[in-house]
C-alpha cells in the first residue's frame, strides 16, 4: 500500500568554486536545511528520518551536518552514489513516505571539492569503475585525460560519427545553459558566453574544450518530503509540489554492448524514463521544464534522446530548432544546468529538485518557466546509478 508524496520545503546554498568561501559541509548542511526548513514552515522536529548524502568525505559527515538543525534521535543514513548521491538520497526519502514508513522526511547533500579532476580518494584499491574504463581504452585507446572527460568525449565522437553532429553543436548546449545561468543567482557561473568563446577554450578531451564540461563546485541543498496526511494536517498545500513518480536504475549487461554511449549510462538512462512515465501515466510531451544530468555538453544531447524527446540521432537537430530554451517546446536547465549552476556531487540532485518546486510554485523570478506544471529531474551517477523524477503543480 502508497501513499501520495509531496515535496513541502525546499533550500541550497549559492554554488562556489572550490575554496572561494571559508566554510565546510557542516555549514553547508545548517544553511540548507535550515533554507528547506524554512521554506516549508516546519521546525525540524516534525522531521520523522533524514538521508545525507556526499560523495567525498569521512562516514557520518551527514549526521554532524544534521545536528547543526537538532539531535532528535531521528534515524539518519549516509548516502554515496557518485554523482547521483544527492537524487539517491532524495529516493530513499520518497520510498519511506511512499511506504507510510515516515510522514516526513529529510534528505540533504553537499560537497567540499578540490579543484581540477576529481581523484579517488582510496588510490590502493580498484576503481568501481574498472570494468567501464577497460572497454573504454579497448575501443579508443588509453590516454592521460581526465577519465570522465574521456567518457563523455568519446560518447560525443560516436554521436558525431554516427548521425553527422558537429562540435558546434556541443558549444550550443553550453552557450544556452551559461545563457540560463545568467538568471540564477545561486549558479557558480553568471556570465553568458558566446559559441566562439566556448569553442576557443582549452581542450579537455576531443572534441570537449573546458566551458563543455562542468566545473567542481562547493555547496549544499535540501529538499522534505511528506505524506498527504502531513500536508492536509500541517496546511501546507500552498508549498506543496507532488512528487508523482521516481524511479532508480543501475548497470545491465548492455552497459557493455560495444558503444560509447552504453559507457555513460545511455540504457540505465532509457528505463528509468520508461519507468517514471509509466508510474506518472504522463510523458515527454505534458512536460514544460526539465533538470538533467549535463555533466558535459554531449550529454544533455544524448539525454535528450534518452528520455524520449526525440528520436535516437536527433538530439543535435532538437537543441538547433530552440526546443529545449524559453518559447520552446521544453525549457531544460533554466537553472543553468550542471555546466554553470555548478556540480557539488552529494547536493546536485537535491539543487535540481529545487529548482523544479520553485519552477511549479511559480517562484523562479526571472527563470520562470510560463505555465509550468509538470517538471522531469534526470540525475546520472556513473559506476553506476540513474534516478529521474516527475513533479507536478498541485491544483486545488
Amino acid at each position: 500500500m502508497t501513499v501520495r508524496t509531496f515535496v513541502i520545503g525546499v533550500g541550497m546554498t549559492k554554488f562556489e568554486k572550490p575554496g572561494s568561501r571559508d566554510w565546510d559541509y557542516i555549514e553547508m548542511g545548517r544553511e540548507a536545511g535550515g533554507a528547506a526548513l524554512a521554506d516549508a514552515g516546519i521546525a525540524y522536529d516534525k522531521v520523522q528520518r533524514a538521508f545525507a548524502s556526499y560523495a567525498h568525505g569521512d562516514s557520518c559527515y551527514g549526521n554532524r551536518a544534521l545536528y547543526e538543525l537538532g539531535m532528535t534521535g531521528i534515524p539518519m543514513v549516509n548516502v554515496h552514489n557518485n554523482c547521483a548521491s544527492g537524487v539517491s538520497a532524495l529516493y530513499l526519502a520518497r520510498e519511506a513516505v511512499k511506504y507510510g514508513q515516515a510522514d516526513c522526511v529529510m534528505a540533504m547533500g553537499f560537497e567540499k571539492m578540490q579543484a581540477g579532476e576529481i581523484a579517488m580518494a582510496y588510490a590502493h584499491r580498484p576503481s568501481p569503475m574498472r570494468k567501464q574504463i577497460k572497454a573504454m581504452w579497448t575501443k579508443r585507446g588509453r590516454v592521460n585525460t581526465p577519465i570522465a572527460a574521456q567518457m563523455f568525449g568519446n560518447a560525443a565522437l560516436e554521436h558525431m560519427e554516427k548521425y553527422g553532429t558537429t562540435v558546434e553543436t556541443w558549444a550550443k548546449v553550453s552557450e544556452k545553459n551559461y545563457s540560463h545561468a545568467a538568471n540564477n543567482p545561486r549558479s557558480q557561473f553568471q556570465t553568458p558566453r558566446t559559441v566562439d568563446e566556448i569553442l576557443a577554450a582549452p581542450m579537455i578531451h576531443e572534441p570537449l574544450t573546458r566551458m563543455m564540461c562542468c566545473p567542481t563546485s562547493d555547496g549544499g541543498a535540501a529538499v522534505i518530503i511528506a505524506s498527504e496526511r502531513f500536508v492536509a494536517e500541517n496546511d501546507l498545500w500552498d508549498r506543496a509540489v507532488e512528487a508523482t513518480a521516481m524511479a532508480m536504475t543501475s548497470d545491465t549487461p548492455d552497459t557493455f554492448d560495444g558503444t560509447d554511449r552504453g559507457i555513460v549510462g545511455w540504457h540505465m538512462n532509457r528505463r528509468i524514463a520508461e519507468q517514471v512515465y509509466e508510474e506518472s501515466g504522463i510523458g515527454p510531451e505534458d512536460i514544460q521544464v526539465v533538470e538533467l544530468h549535463d555533466c558535459f555538453a554531449p550529454a544533455e544531447v544524448l539525454l535528450y534522446e534518452a528520455l524520449g524527446l526525440c528520436p535516437e540521432g536527433k538530439g543535435g537537430e532538437l537543441l538547433l530548432s530552440g526546443a529545449t530554451t524559453y518559447g520552446g517546446q521544453w525549457v531544460v536547465s533554466p537553472s543553468g544546468g550542471l555546466l554553470s549552476k555548478g556540480h557539488p556531487l552529494g547536493a546536485t540532485g537535491l539543487a535540481q529538485c529545487a529548482e523544479l518546486t520553485w519552477q511549479l510554485r511559480g517562484e523562479a523570478d526571472r527563470r520562470q518557466v510560463d505555465g509550468a506544471r509538470a517538471a522531469l529531474q534526470h540525475n546520472l551517477g556513473l559506476g553506476g546509478a540513474g534516478v529521474a523524477a516527475i513533479y507536478q503543480k498541485v491544483n486545488r
